[in-house]
C-alpha cells in the first residue's frame, strides 16, 4: 500500500496547468508558419568578441542538462566569446534569487565557472540588448529567443526530444513546433540531430556523447557485489517504476546483491525490497559510488543520458532499455549492455554481469577504455559552429 500511495503521490509535471512553463506573449509573438532566414551581421562590438545571449531556465543543484549547456558555455568564453544569460523562468513561486543561483553555482563542482552577465528574462520586452547570435535551451526558451528583434543567428541547443514529456495536449503541440521556428540545432548525439533533421527539416550540428575522465576513473580493482539504479520519480523519461519492478526481481533472486539508488530520496517510496539510499549527490561524490557497483541500470525512453560512459569510466557495466534512442545515440557500444524492457530479463542480465567469472578483468578492460577521455574536443565542434554561424574568421 505504502508504494502504491507513493507512485500516486508522487510529484509529477503533468499536475501543472497546460502551457504553465512558457509565456503566453512568447508564444503570440511567433508564427512559425512563416518561415525566416536568420544570417550572420556585423559583429556588434568593436572587441571582435561575439555577444551571445543565451536563455534558460534557472539551474538547480543538481540538473545535468543545466550542467552540460554550463561546460559548453566556458568553452565559448575560453573562445573569445562574451555571454549574457537570461534566466527564463515563469513561475511565480518559489522566486527566483540571482544572488542565490549564484551562490549555488560557485560552490558547485558540477559547474563550469563563468564570466557571464546574468539578467532576468522579461516577456513584456524580450531580449534587450545588441547581441550576435541569440541560442535557446528548451522549446519554451526557443519562442523567446525567436522574438529577439534584430536578424541574426539563433541557436537552439537540444538535449532531449521534448514533446515526449507531455501527453497528447498544448504542451505537446507548443513543444513539437518550436522545431519549426527556424533555428539552427546543436544535440547531444546523432539521434537528435537526425530525428529533428528527418521530422521538422531542422538544420542541425551534434557533438558526440563523451566523458571526463580525470572524474570519473576506477578505483576498486575487487570484486563487486553491488549495483546501481539512477531513479527520476519526477522525471517519466527516465522509467523510474519500472526500474524498481527490476530492482524487485533481482532482489527476489540474489538478496546478497546490494542495490544502490541515487538520483532521487527514495526513503519515503515503501519499496518492497531493501536499498541504500543515497538521494541527490553532487557530481564529486559520484565516481565513488561507482567504483562499488558492478553494473547500473540506466533506462531513457527518449534521449540516454551520460551515465553509460560515466559508469564505465569506473568499471561498472551499464544495462540501459534496447530502442533506437540509446543504440543510435551509444554508437551500438558493444561493452553496454542493451535489453528490451522485460523486467525478468533485465534482471537476468543485471545478475549475469555480477557473476561473472571474469568480472574484476572485464571492469579493468571498461575502465582502460575510457582513459583519456575528455569533453575537449566536443567543445571545439560546438565552437566550430558558433564561428561558422557568425562568421568569425580566425
Amino acid at each position: 500500500m505504502a508504494r502504491a500511495k507513493w507512485l500516486t503521490s508522487r510529484s509529477n509535471p503533468f499536475t501543472d496547468a497546460p502551457l504553465s512553463s512558457v509565456f503566453k506573449q512568447d508564444v503570440l509573438a511567433v508564427d512559425w508558419t512563416i518561415k525566416r532566414d536568420f544570417r550572420a551581421e556585423p559583429l556588434v562590438s568593436s572587441t571582435g568578441r561575439p555577444q551571445i545571449a543565451w536563455v534558460i531556465s534557472p539551474p538547480s543543484r543538481s540538473s545535468g542538462g543545466h550542467q552540460n549547456a554550463y561546460l559548453f558555455m566556458k568553452y565559448l568564453e575560453d573562445a573569445g566569446y562574451d555571454l549574457t544569460i537570461f534566466l527564463y523562468s515563469t513561475g511565480k513561486y518559489p522566486r527566483v534569487s540571482m544572488a542565490g543561483i549564484k551562490n549555488m553555482l560557485a560552490g558547485n563542482g558540477g559547474y563550469a565557472q563563468l564570466d557571464a552577465a546574468y539578467e532576468m528574462y522579461d516577456p513584456a520586452t524580450g531580449i534587450q540588448g545588441d547581441f550576435d547570435i541569440v541560442v535557446a535551451t528548451d522549446w519554451a526558451t526557443a519562442y523567446a529567443s525567436s522574438r529577439y528583434e534584430k536578424n541574426v543567428p539563433r541557436v537552439y541547443w537540444v538535449q532531449d526530444f521534448e514533446p515526449f514529456f507531455f501527453p497528447a495536449g498544448p504542451d505537446y503541440v507548443v513543444a513539437e513546433n518550436s522545431y519549426r521556428l527556424g533555428l539552427h540545432g546543436i544535440t547531444i548525439g546523432p539521434w537528435l540531430a537526425g530525428k529533428l533533421e528527418n521530422d521538422y527539416e531542422m538544420p542541425c550540428d551534434f557533438y558526440e556523447y563523451a566523458v571526463n575522465s580525470a572524474r570519473y576513473t576506477r578505483t576498486k580493482d575487487a570484486p563487486r557485489n553491488e549495483i546501481l539504479f539512477y531513479a527520476r520519480p519526477t522525471t517519466p523519461r527516465r522509467g523510474t517504476e519500472f526500474g524498481l519492478l527490476v530492482l524487485e526481481e533481482v532482489h527476489r533472486r540474489r538478496p546478497d546483491v546490494v542495490i544502490n539508488i541515487a538520483g532521487w530520496d527514495m526513503s519515503k517510496a515503501g519499496l518492497d525490497f531493501p536499498f541504500v539510499n543515497h538521494g541527490t549527490l553532487d557530481v564529486a561524490e559520484l565516481p565513488a559510488l561507482y567504483n562499488k557497483c558492478a553494473a547500473a541500470l540506466v533506462l531513457s525512453l527518449t534521449c540516454m543520458s551520460l551515465l553509460p560512459l560515466e559508469v564505465m569510466a569506473c568499471g561498472v557495466v551499464p544495462v540501459v532499455n534496447d530502442g533506437e534512442n540509446t543504440r543510435v545515440t551509444l554508437r551500438n557500444d558493444p561493452r553496454i549492455e542493451f535489453v528490451p524492457m522485460s523486467p525478468s530479463l533485465m534482471a537476468d542480465r543485471i545478475i549475469a554481469v555480477v557473476e561473472r567469472p571474469d568480472a574484476v578483468e572485464y571492469s579493468r578492460s571498461l575502465a582502460t577504455s575510457s582513459e583519456g577521455g575528455s569533453w575537449a574536443e566536443a567543445g571545439e565542434q560546438v565552437v566550430a559552429v558558433f564561428d561558422r554561424l557568425v562568421n568569425r574568421t580566425a
